[in-house]
């Protein structure tokens, strides 16, 4: 299972914040602590804002925190908002017709696997991975 740069960004962004309860972050200096580039950590803001997520404050004083508690923050929402194309797909490509397998069954189990992904992921929340930061690779950035 891969998920893309973006779902990345998003739990590092979400993260930031959550470690930051006390006061509003930037997308710039959450940009710097991940080494991660601005422009495409500002889309993830967008999104974020815009779905709940994060609340944004404009302005010259402006900046993002957690629109909500961290352990109310499910990954399994998070991920299926980032990846709005996780679906089963079409995995054949100029294999098909050609194809032994039995596509209807190939894809009622990748379905049935994808479930099973995201009801794992529901099963974790923003908390985990702040309770624990070291067992789920997440270093806590510098203050």
């Amino acid at each position: 299972m891969r998920l893309t740069q973006f779902s990345e960004y998003a739990l590092r962004l979400l993260t930031f914040a959550a470690a930051h309860p006390d006061r509003l972050i930037t997308v710039e200096e959450a940009a710097s602590a991940h080494e991660i580039s601005r422009t495409h950590l500002m889309k993830v803001a967008n999104l974020l804002a815009r779905e709940g997520f994060l609340k944004a404050q404009r302005g010259r004083s402006g900046g993002l925190v957690l629109a909500r508690a961290p352990e109310t923050i499910s990954l399994g929402a998070l991920v299926r908002l980032t990846e709005p194309a996780f679906s089963v797909l079409e995995c054949f490509g100029e294999a098909e017709g050609r194809s032994t397998l039995r596509q209807d069954c190939w894809r009622a189990i990748l379905s049935d696997a994808m479930d099973a992904f995201l009801a794992e992921l529901d099963r974790h929340t923003l908390q985990d991975l702040l309770a624990d930061p070291e067992r789920y690779g997440i270093a806590r950035p510098a203050a």
